[in-house]
């Protein structure tokens, strides 16, 4: 799975508004100098992620971007698939299925990439904004919980 520049800016400026949830909205100008973007290319970010419903626009001389929803109701494999399309090496989980059945000189192969899918969407399926964020709310769970030393 490649994640492209366009998916890690929209992850990028999904955890600014995440850090920033409950507060005012966020202008475009104010996300990109926080998260380092260029603006105009976060604005196209920007509105795909309001055309999916995951963030909202407000207009006026208060306005910008918030979250639609809570930091933790947003899972990073939705901003990602909306953004870059399936969680696969290539292709999505019932290509490589379909590959395993009709491809018998190369399931093995296929076997593995669908392993690596599952695996990567196991763990951005249950990896929310909060998680990244340090929503307090919410406590840390899997492989990157914070441990004891």
């Amino acid at each position: 799975m490649k994640i492209s520049q366009k998916g890690l800016y929209a992850l990028q400026a999904i955890m600014t508004l995440g850090r920033r949830y409950g507060t005012d909205t966020v202008k475009i100008r104010d996300i990109a100098l926080e998260s380092n973007l260029p603006e105009k290319f976060l604005e196209l970010i920007l509105l795909e992620l309001k055309n999916a419903r995951i963030v909202e626009s407000v207009r006026g001389a208060k306005g910008g971007y918030r979250l639609r929803r809570a930091p933790a109701e947003i899972k990073l494999s939705e901003i990602i698939r909306l953004v870059d399309g399936p969680l696969a090496p290539f292709g999505d989980a019932d290509q490589l299925r379909s590959l395993i059945i009709t491809d018998p000189d190369h399931r093995a192969l296929y076997g593995v990439f669908l392993e690596v899918r599952d695996a990567a969407a196991k763990i951005l399926e249950s990896t929310s904004v909060a998680d990244l964020v340090g929503d307090p709310t919410k406590s840390r769970k899997g492989p990157r919980a914070k441990r004891k030393a």
